[in-house]
């Protein structure tokens, strides 16, 4: 994972799984867990496909969660709440989004990794996201939330088209 998507991609996860979790125990957040990093690696990789792309939002910042948050019900502080935790200040919306539209739609998660092959993060191959494209019955159990399409359907559609089109531009490279 690319040092400057690493605070984006940690806080989108923790977003993710908090929004939506597991409701078992260690074993079950930790498959969870695995899970959403799996699909927001894949989500922040496409969103930023350069290391200058990764450079900028590592600048200027990714934008926050409440928009998220105000969408899902979330009860935060708010920006001006100082017991607001820091996280939720590097939660990238659009990552989310896409993320959420890969949890719950096996096809667009397998185009996407395939389509990582045309960024310049990839240092593996499509293998280390074999819980996001090929959850076993245990990942699925772990992530019923997580991965149901009605609960993550208001997240997804937000960016939807972005996500389209970044696949879309991917097939024809």
């Amino acid at each position: 994972m690319p040092a400057d998507l690493a605070p984006l991609i940690s806080a989108t996860t923790q977003w993710l799984t908090r929004a939506f979790p597991s409701g078992g125990g260690a074993l079950t957040a930790a498959l969870a867990e695995a899970q959403a990093r799996q699909a927001v690696t894949v989500a922040a990789w496409l969103r930023y496909p350069t290391d200058l792309d990764a450079a900028l939002v590592t600048l200027v910042g990714p934008g926050g969660s409440a928009r998220l948050d105000a969408l899902t019900g979330v009860r935060g502080g708010g920006a001006a709440d100082p017991r607001e935790p820091a996280w939720r200040s590097w939660v990238d919306e659009v990552v989310a989004s896409w993320a959420a539209h890969l949890l719950t739609a096996p096809d667009a998660a397998g185009e996407a990794v395939r389509a990582l092959e045309t960024c310049e993060h990839t240092c593996a191959g499509p293998a280390e996201f074999r819980r996001l494209t090929e959850p076993s019955a245990h990942d699925l159990a772990a992530t019923a939330l997580l991965r149901h399409p009605d609960l993550l359907e208001p997240v997804a559609r937000l960016h939807h088209a972005g996500l389209l089109d970044r696949l879309g531009r991917a097939r024809t490279c």
